[in-house]
């Protein structure tokens, strides 16, 4: 793909841009949500600007009761607004540090798992290490590092992912989960902007969907040696460490042969619903 950069800068998700879309889906005006909620209207209004702090966690429970009546919130959504209230995790680690925890044992675990593709990759999906079998499944991404980067820059990948737009449609919707959960979207400003040079990725975000997770287990590649598709079981385990809990994960894809050589994948096989729920 070609980068488009002739865009205003994107912006991370907030709590207070979140708010909003959920008020005005709802019909609801900042002064009837305000007097539900037991606050005034004006800081409603400066926290949809985003000119306060993070909401304490009574407000936050007081506005997601009122919105409830008129709309249930879906589990995504509740989840996001908690996570943008700056109820999550803590910051990130860099690659490089997350790296410096592979030791040479688990790289060694790695080529145990042959021929099934293993990887040590963040809660980022940044590849930290792979064994043979994984860097053969997507070629180029231990280079490029990042999921999201292969995916919308590198053009083996449209050519190995079978469902390359559903993918990365899902890889998208996670990734605004991911900021929010962390408690910080700072992080995110400089990958938001390498990633909004390309118009795809800005048509996805625009659709402001969260997602926490895989809908299907089942990812389907071409095989680049023998062309045949592959249906891939994916499994991740969080991996054990002293210095960065819960920010390390292991990928273990166990490959099978598609029973049809000619398979013919439904579009919609990993697209969320409008809301963010998982299908």
């Amino acid at each position: 793909m070609k980068p488009n950069r002739d865009f205003e800068e994107l912006q991370p998700p907030t709590f207070g841009l979140l708010l909003r879309r959920l008020r005005d889906t709802r019909g609801v005006s900042r002064e009837r949500l305000a007097f539900n909620a037991g606050v005034s209207a004006s800081y409603i209004s400066h926290l949809e600007k985003g000119d306060r702090g993070h909401p304490t966690r009574e407000v936050v429970d007081a506005l997601v009761r009122y919105l409830d009546r008129i709309d249930p919130l879906s589990v995504v959504e509740r989840r996001h607004l908690l996570d943008l209230a700056g109820l999550g995790v803590s910051e990130f680690p860099s690659i490089e540090q997350l790296r410096a925890e592979i030791t040479d044992d688990m790289r060694r675990a790695l080529d145990l798992h042959e021929p099934n593709l293993a990887a040590y990759v963040d809660t980022r999906w940044n590849v930290l290490a792979c064994n043979a079998s994984y860097a053969q499944a997507f070629p180029g991404l231990d280079r490029d590092v990042n999921i999201l980067r292969w995916f919308l820059g590198n053009d083996l990948a449209r050519e190995v992912m079978l469902e390359w737009e559903a993918e990365v449609r899902l890889t998208v919707h996670w990734l605004r989960g991911l900021i929010a959960s962390s408690g910080d979207t700072a992080w995110s400003a400089d990958f938001l902007a390498e990633l909004g040079s390309f118009g795809l990725f800005r048509d996805i975000w625009d659709e402001g969907i969260a997602a926490y997770g895989r809908p299907s287990s089942i990812m389907h590649l071409k095989d680049n040696l023998t062309g045949r598709c592959r249906a891939i079981d994916v499994q991740l385990f969080s991996v054990f460490s002293a210095a960065y809990p819960t920010q390390i994960q292991i990928f273990l894809g166990i490959p099978t042969w598609c029973a049809d050589p000619g398979i013919q994948l439904d579009p919609d096989h990993l697209r969320p619903d409008a809301r963010g729920d998982q299908r």
